[in-house]
Parts: structure tokens; C-alpha cells; sequence
């Protein structure tokens, strides 16, 4: 079920229903799970300055994060992947003006049960491994145990991230469980020795990462693209926000000092 929750006040949190966009002083966001927390952490800090102003963040994922900038049911979709030829295709037939804002960026981690002693998988043997190719992770210089495969949901933007960087033209195995948020995918990873998942860069907490090529998802790896599984986070709006308003000084804030230590603390790489 969608979850929406409300900032308002000083930092107060409540579930609410969706609300119109189009509101000055209501911005609506609606997307990506992997840019929420920046999504929450930007509100939280707006409305702590300005009380009058409410923003409601949603997580249903990057397609919907689009769709809603389409059919202005939101103010700001968030994507973890840019918006799709069909996608912007859609927007001009209904006469939106999509433009995106590159808030951060994310490195995608490869993540298994901490009890794995794996260290390092190249990216072809991670593209083997979400095809089913290899199965058993004694083929990679892991323990004798079924690899069992865990990705996120095909509407995310995180996996079509993962599917563009790494599995590329090939199909992830019918075997793989499919999870819809980075919290889930972590979870599952955490509770199961013979899993593997990928997340973004906040949500590897409790989980081992290992290295892809050699290479650690850091944020000084994801900022120079050393890190082979790196990308932008974005938020888009219909059109250029009219400076000075409540929606422009919030999309915004990624350029701000303040708006980068947010990025930060979330685990993401700001925006230089």
C-alpha cells in the first residue's frame, strides 16, 4: 500500500491521503524510494523555516514518480533513473515541460548476508549470478550455497539502473525475488546467508557490500564514476519554478550548503 507522509510544523509526521498539486504553499513529491529520504530530509528542513508551507513526500517508485509529473497529480517526481523518451513523449502530448534537477548522486552497492566471506565479484560475474548463469556461490569463490537472487521491482529506477549497467540485453532468472523498496532488499539480504541484493548507498547498514571489479561503492568512488554502478538522483517539475517561490527555494536546496550536508547525511554524494 502507497504510504504518504506529511511534514508540517516543526518536524511533526502523519500519514495523510494524496493531496492536489498545484497549491503554492503545498508542494506535493511523489517517486523513487532511493531519493525519499533526500525528498524527507528537504522538507523537514524547508518547513522548519517556513510553518506555512506543507510538502507531502510519497515513495511509490520512479515510474509513478513520473507518471504523476505527467498527469499533474505532483509537484515533483522523484526519479532514480532520467525520465524516459516515452515518458517525455507522454508529457509533451499533455503539454508538460519536464526539467530535471540532478540533486545527487548514488552508487549502487552489492550487498550479501554478512556471514559471506566474499570480498569482490566482477560485473560479469554479477551479471551472471541476476541471470542465473552462476547459482552456487562456490563458482565464485564463496561457500557451497545456492545463491539466492534478490531485486528490486521492475517499476523501480533503481533496477532499471541495474539492468542498463549490468545485466544489460540479458533477462534477470525467473528465480529472483522481487522487492519493492531499498529497505526490503536490505532486510531480505540481511535475514537470508545465500542472498544477494543491490541497494543504494544509505541503505547498506547491517548488510556486507563487496566490491565490484576491484572497485568499493564510496561516495569519492561515485562522485568521479571509478565506481562502475554509479548514478544521478533527480527531481523534476513541470517547467522552471518561478525563483522565489516555496517550490523553486525546495528543488533548489541540493545547491545550498545546507541542502548538501542533508545529502550527506543520508548517505548520498552531493552535488559538487
Amino acid at each position: 500500500m502507497k504510504k504518504q507522509v506529511l511534514f508540517a510544523g516543526l518536524l511533526a509526521l502523519a500519514v495523510v491521503g494524496a493531496q492536489a498539486a498545484g497549491d503554492a504553499k503545498k508542494i506535493v513529491v511523489d517517486g523513487s524510494t532511493t531519493v525519499g529520504p533526500i525528498a524527507k530530509a528537504f522538507a523537514e528542513y524547508y518547513m522548519k523555516a517556513h510553518p506555512d508551507v506543507n510538502i507531502t513526500v510519497s515513495e511509490s517508485g520512479s515510474g509513478n514518480g513520473a507518471k504523476g509529473l505527467i498527469n499533474g497529480a505532483c509537484d515533483v517526481g522523484t526519479l532514480s533513473r532520467a525520465m524516459k523518451t516515452e515518458e517525455l513523449d507522454a508529457a509533451k502530448e499533455k503539454k508538460r515541460n519536464p526539467i530535471q534537477h540532478t540533486v545527487a548522486f548514488d552508487g549502487l552497492a552489492v550487498v550479501v548476508h554478512p556471514s559471506n566471506p566474499l570480498k569482490n565479484l566482477s560485473k560479469d560475474e554479477l551479471r551472471d549470478i541476476f541471470t542465473g548463469e552462476i547459482s552456487n556461490w562456490k563458482k565464485v569463490g564463496g561457500p557451497d550455497l545456492k545463491i539466492v537472487v534478490i531485486s528490486r521491482d521492475t517499476n523501480s529506477g533503481t533496477y532499471e539502473t541495474f539492468q542498463e549497467k549490468v545485466v544489460k540485453s540479458e533477462r534477470v532468472t525467473d528465480r529472483a525475488e522481487y522487492v519493492g523498496h531499498n529497505g526490503g532488499v536490505r532486510q531480505r539480504v540481511q535475514s537470508t546467508p545465500g542472498a544477494i541484493g543491490y541497494v543504494g548507498l544509505a541503505f547498506t547498514e547491517g548488510v556486507k557490500t563487496v566490491t565490484v571489479n576491484e572497485i568499493e561503492a564510496t561516495p569519492e568512488n561515485v562522485i568521479t564514476k571509478k565506481y562502475p554502478i554509479s548514478r544521478g538522483l533527480f527531481m523534476y517539475t513541470n517547467g522552471e519554478p518561478a525563483a522565489g517561490t516555496p517550490l523553486a527555494d525546495y528543488v533548489n536546496l541540493f545547491k545550498t550548503a545546507d541542502g548538501k550536508k542533508l545529502v550527506g547525511e543520508q548517505g548520498y554524494v552531493p552535488v559538487q
